[in-house]
């Protein structure tokens, strides 16, 4: 494996690359060479032959034509005089001539060892073809010692009659070792070639390879997020110019991450302190991102992972309509424990969609629309309240003034009755009219609050004065404890003294006879004073406890109204308690009584001026 990783650097390549083109060079030229050489060498020892055995020709047409000058020859001279000229005059290396009459039969030969064949025919394919007068008779053939040889035939004429034929063999081992030579020659520069070629090619791959190593090395710690490096520039060559680009683009990448970052943080914190809660799912429907407020309000500790149908609890075929082309809103209501107020949630699906406009997943928006579901639920019924407490006294009155137009007002003592309840009813609708006023203008911070510094022992002792007679009428025992460590408090004297007598009142109305009642102030901190009044009345049950201070809310109501009273008093109380910057709260059980406090600042006369 190493071996194989060796080959597939780039160095590696180059190298190879170079060697295989010098390779394939010099091989091309070589073949060209070397074939151009053999050719060159074997025209010129062809032609060569082919001009001595032109020259023998001419010799053997003088020697056997019967021309005047032979005449007198005998046979014997004759192939004495060829014996000469052979063995003299034409001595080739490594060759053998023979020279025929023109029946073939050999007259003489060059060759001691092959004398045996004189005066024998020469059958040989390039001899009758010269004894049949062509002269162009030549051919290559490999003798009985594998020696290749090249054979010359040519015929001698005298007076347009064949009188004979030279034929010349010649062995080609001087051509071929020359040949051979020069190939080694070849090939020695070729391996010399090749070593230099190798050396230089690892020089200069080198060159080439090592800004790319440095490259790759730079890229490796760009991609680890090390952006402080940069890569060195060598030369205005495509390397030098890669550089550059690299370089540059750590640069641009840097101020990008950088500024996916920020943009990430930013994402991150706006998801975190959002009064919404976000989810975001995938094209499958799982949560991949939950933020602070939506984990609060579907009480989980994660989401990740989590199908958006189990993390919001709704059926499968619900939520694929649900996760459709378009923008969809749906109410889901939370069953909150006993005596609490049920969490309602609007849940917005809108679908995330592709460039190629398919849906890759979905952000959930969840908003908590509970109070503005309880204070729609209490404007409907404020209204409907309104309406019926107005109602019920002016129904009243409607019909006692029709029966006294009918009549009634003759009849003194039955006329001065209706009259009276009239009179009833109108009073208890100014006093709701007045409790209404009252409640819009500290709804509207019309009511600014005239402080004074009041004692607060004082205070109490006249409330518990002023209900004195209701207090004898019903046996009821009403205590003031004030503890020692209580100072003059700056407060709307007014205003405080109507929150007492609302809770009084109350404590009075729903106490049996002989109960007791006890009013107490104490010091809660070095700036705070809470005031609380008891009784030991019927109670509250636990169910009505969260609404008691709702408008118009009764636990009883048909005896609330009976006893005169408009289910505006303790909304009263509290928004008087709230705009003294102060609290207020209720504990009751029932059958046991009832206990409400309600703390105030205790403000200097600067503070409370301002």
């Amino acid at each position: 494996m190493k071996g194989a990783r060796i080959f597939r650097t780039i160095q590696v390549k180059l190298i190879i690359i170079y060697v295989l083109l010098i390779l394939i060079g010099m091989q091309l030229i070589g073949v060209y060479f070397i074939s151009t050489m053999k050719t060159s060498l074997m025209e010129s020892f062809t032609n060569n032959l082919n001009e001595q055995a032109n020259i023998l020709t001419k010799f053997v047409e003088q020697t056997l034509s019967p021309s005047p000058q032979n005449a007198n020859m005998t046979d014997e001279q004759t192939i004495e005089d060829l014996r000469d000229i052979v063995s003299t005059l034409f001595s080739i290396n490594e060759a053998e001539i023979q020279v025929l009459d023109a029946s073939g039969k050999v007259l003489t030969t060059s060759m001691q060892s092959h004398q045996s064949y004189v005066g024998r025919k020469n059958t040989t394919l390039a001899v009758s073809r010269a004894l049949q007068g062509i002269r162009d008779n030549e051919q290559e053939m490999i003798g009985e010692d594998n020696v290749r040889k090249k054979v010359v035939a040519k015929p001698a004429f005298y007076e347009g009659k064949i009188i004979g034929a030279v034929y010349i063999v010649a062995s080609m081992n001087e051509l071929f070792e020359t040949i051979n030579r020069v190939n080694g020659i070849f090939m020695s520069g070729m391996l010399i070639a090749l070593g230099l070629t190798g050396i230089l090619s690892v020089l200069l791959a080198h060159t080439i390879t090592n800004p790319i190593k440095g490259l790759t090395r730079h890229a490796t710690q760009v991609a680890e997020g090390r952006f402080d490096q940069q890569v060195p520039v060598h030369g205005d060559d495509e390397i030098g110019q890669l550089s550059e680009a690299f370089n540059e683009m750590t640069s641009r990448l840097q101020e990008a991450l950088s500024a996916n970052e920020e943009e990430k943080e930013k994402l991150a914190s706006i998801l975190t302190n959002m009064s919404d809660g976000v989810i975001a799912t995938d094209e499958h429907g799982i949560v991949v991102v939950t933020n602070r407020r939506a984990r609060e309000m579907l009480d989980i500790e994660t989401g990740d992972g989590v199908s958006l149908t189990e993390l919001l609890g709704l059926s499968e075929e619900r939520m694929a309509q649900l996760r459709g082309p378009s923008e969809q809103v749906i109410m889901i209501r939370k069953e909150a424990p006993e005596y609490e107020h049920d969490y309602t949630m609007r849940v917005t699906f809108t679908p995330i969609h592709r460039r190629d406009k398919s849906a890759s997943g979905t952000i959930v928006v969840l908003q908590d629309v509970t109070e503005q579901e309880k204070l729609e639920q209490s404007r409907r019924e404020f209204v409907a309240n309104v309406s019926h407490e107005l109602r019920t006294p002016l129904t009243t009155i409607k019909s006692y003034a029709e029966a006294l137009e009918d009549g009634a007002l003759q009849e003194k003592e039955l006329g001065e009755r209706f009259v009276g309840v009239i009179r009833t009813e109108v009073e208890r609708m100014i006093r709701l009219v007045t409790d209404l006023l009252h409640l819009s203008r500290l709804d509207s911070s019309q009511a600014p609050l005239r402080r004074q510094e009041t004692d607060i022992a004082e205070m109490l002792e006249e409330v518990a004065d002023r209900f004195s007679f209701q207090l004898r009428q019903k046996a009821i025992i009403a205590d003031v404890r004030i503890a020692d460590e209580i100072t003059p408090v700056w407060l709307d004297r007014d205003q405080i003294d109507q929150v007492l007598d609302n809770l009084v009142s109350n404590a009075i109305k729903y106490t049996v006879d002989g109960g007791h009642i006890e009013l107490s102030a104490w010091m809660t901190g070095a700036d705070s004073i809470s005031i609380s009044v008891k009784d030991t009345g019927i109670g509250i049950p636990k169910k009505d406890l969260s609404r008691i201070f709702d408008r118009f809310y009764r636990v009883d109501k048909a005896r609330s109204r009976n006893m005169g009273g408009t289910g505006l008093g303790l909304s009263i109380a509290r928004e008087i308690i709230k705009a003294h910057g102060g609290t207020i709260a209720l504990e009751s059980e029932w059958n046991e009584g009832t206990i409400v406090t309600f703390t105030l600042p205790t403000l200097q006369e600067r503070g409370a001026a301002e």
